[in-house]
């Protein structure tokens, strides 16, 4: 796909929506304790893309770094001042040319998952990830009204 490829996503109930473009700059799977509680799942799929290259509309609520629907209560993105990280399972269309190139708290995978085949692995966060977010008090989250949908 090309640089100029469009991503759309959504809440379950239509109340955000968001538009990537272009390429992710990497995607990966995370295992840790947070993406398992907020995903409901033993892990979670996600790609990550320049912020200047997210918009979204609606309305949304955060808890830490985490934003959501208020309304369904599914998440939507996480916005730092450079990179947006948006879940895979939120697109409109599944994303089947983004595949994990790593997986990040391989200590906490179930032990019948294994690692997927040409991927990174690391016992925990990416060196350049950060500290672990249960080892650190939640920063304050950027608002996704600082990312207005335009047409």
């Amino acid at each position: 796909m090309s640089d100029t490829t469009r991503r759309t996503g959504s809440c379950l109930c239509g109340g955000v929506h968001f538009v990537v473009t272009g390429q992710p700059t990497r995607v990966g799977l995370c295992h840790c304790k947070d993406c398992r509680k907020a995903s409901g799942s033993a892990y979670s799929a996600f790609a990550i893309w320049p912020r200047d290259v997210f918009k979204t509309s609606g309305e949304v609520a955060s808890y830490g770094t985490r934003s959501f629907c208020p309304t369904c209560g599914s998440r939507v993105a996480w916005v730092g001042d450079t990179e947006v990280e948006v879940m895979l399972g939120s697109l409109d269309v599944a994303p089947t040319d983004l595949e994990p190139q790593y997986e990040l708290w391989i200590s906490r995978r179930e032990n019948w998952l294994h690692a997927l085949p040409g991927t990174e692995q690391f016992d925990h966060d990416r060196p350049d990830d950060g500290p672990a977010p249960e080892d650190v008090a939640p920063p304050a989250p950027r608002p996704l009204s600082d990312a207005v949908m335009h047409d």
